[in-house]
């Protein structure tokens, strides 16, 4: 159990893979401080994942601090059990002074230190990492409350596998990577599976004779940085949908709707026992393949540049046309027995009292250094590369924030209470 001092050289916020990795390397540069996490460490991993959750890029691409991927398998893609377990041996590897079920509950500065409010009393700092990620809360839209007292609403962070839900339909709402994967994952149990779509691309898993990712790994497209031709416009940008499962594959939206999947626009109101649709299916299932296509002839262009041998080139045409547009669905008259949100996460920053967010409440920050000296954020997409973020980013993120962290020029970090 550690002891709580009630001074650190540095705190760090957050006990997923980005505060481990801070810590990490916080130890390596011989400076004193605490780990807080409001839950348990890697709490995300293991208990927001459903069943048969599965990471969408290759193995390979874990690369923790001081621990890359170390299995037989580099090219596949690790499940949910074989994921925690990486992430534990990375845990028992890092050994972070960590306490668990301790939230921060204020942050605030005075006199140039820190002074923090936890659960286990207060605390003082001369530098804090902030941890905590965009994913903070399951983000579910008030509509929701107007749906019928009978429909079993789960949002993903919740949602396990087919047989925990109640028998009858089920509508996702929400087609970025989590909702895609979850409407398969039902959809291959037999169920039957509507789909309120969303503006998020798609991506191939396999093109020209290798995974997406090794081709734009090869390309560099993990290394542009925000400093990239406006790239940090892309912080917010929803994933692209396509799977890993059973080995890897596309999600086909369209295919699923031939066989037997529902689709509908955006999602934009309920009201009695019916839903509400906005008339954009077709431009959302458009726009995914546009991505889908744009991805294809930029790998298309680097072969071509660097006469690289590989099968032919394609462009997916669409395998199915919706007829036209849904725009209302009684719930009761189509089975709907439960509602997924597949709508995102929030992010909780609500105990940082300093000014470090823009107008949408996001940190400013220029690769992970704020405005506020001796403040940090990491473990945000873009927070320098497009490889931010993932398993595949954190650790020089992590490495380049502690060694801004080093380079402050006052309060000394020799200081410990």
């Amino acid at each position: 159990m550690i002891q709580l001092k009630s001074h650190y050289p540095a705190i760090v916020i957050g006990g997923g893979q980005a505060g481990l990795s801070a810590s990490l390397h916080l130890t390596r540069a011989g400076i004193e401080h605490v780990v807080f996490e409001k839950k348990t460490v890697m709490h995300k991993w293991r208990d927001e994942r459903w069943d048969a959750f599965c990471l969408v890029t290759p193995n390979w691409q874990c690369r923790l601090p001081d621990h890359p991927y170390d299995g037989d398998d580099p090219n596949g893609f690790m499940v949910k059990d074989e994921i925690l377990a990486y992430l534990d041996r990375f845990a028992a590897k890092v050994q972070a002074p960590v306490l668990e079920h301790t939230p921060v509950t204020a942050l605030e500065k005075a006199d140039g230190i820190f002074h923090l409010e936890t659960a286990a009393g207060p605390v003082s700092a001369d530098a804090v990492i902030l941890a905590v990620s965009l994913y903070g809360e399951p983000d579910i839209p008030r509509l929701g409350e107007r749906l019928p007292d009978g429909i079993v609403q789960l949002h993903t962070a919740s949602y396990r596998n087919p047989g925990a839900l109640p028998e009858g339909a089920v509508m996702v709402v929400g087609s970025g990577q989590s909702g895609a994967q979850i409407a398969e994952d039902l959809h291959l149990a037999g169920r039957k599976v509507h789909l309120a779509t969303g503006n998020a691309p798609r991506c191939a898993r396999f093109y020209r004779g290798r995974d997406v990712v090794d081709w734009l790994w090869d390309i560099g497209h993990y290394e542009i940085t925000v400093a990239d031709d406006g790239m940090g416009r892309k912080k917010h940008d929803t994933n692209h949908y396509l799977t890993g499962r059973d080995g890897g594959r596309d999600i086909d939206l369209r295919a699923f709707a031939l066989e037997g999947m529902a689709l509908y626009g955006r999602l934009t109101g309920v009201s009695g026992g019916r839903m509400h649709f906005a008339p954009n299916l077709k431009d959302n299932l458009d726009a995914a393949d546009k991505v889908y296509n744009g991805i294809n002839a930029l790998i298309d262009r680097h072969i071509a540049d660097a006469a690289i041998a590989a099968p032919p080139p394609s462009v997916y045409a669409p395998v199915w046309e919706p007829a036209g547009e849904t725009t209302e669905l009684d719930l009761a008259a189509a089975g709907i027995t439960s509602v997924i949100w597949a709508t995102g996460f929030r992010p909780n920053w609500s105990f940082v009292g300093l000014p470090i967010f823009d107008g949408t409440g996001y940190p400013v920050h220029k690769r992970g250094v704020t405005a506020v000296d001796g403040l940090f954020v990491l473990g945000l997409p873009w927070l320098w590369t497009w490889g931010s973020g993932r398993f595949l980013g954190v650790a020089a993120d992590a490495a380049y924030v502690v060694s801004a962290l080093q380079a402050r020029a006052a309060p000394p970090l020799a200081r410990a209470g």
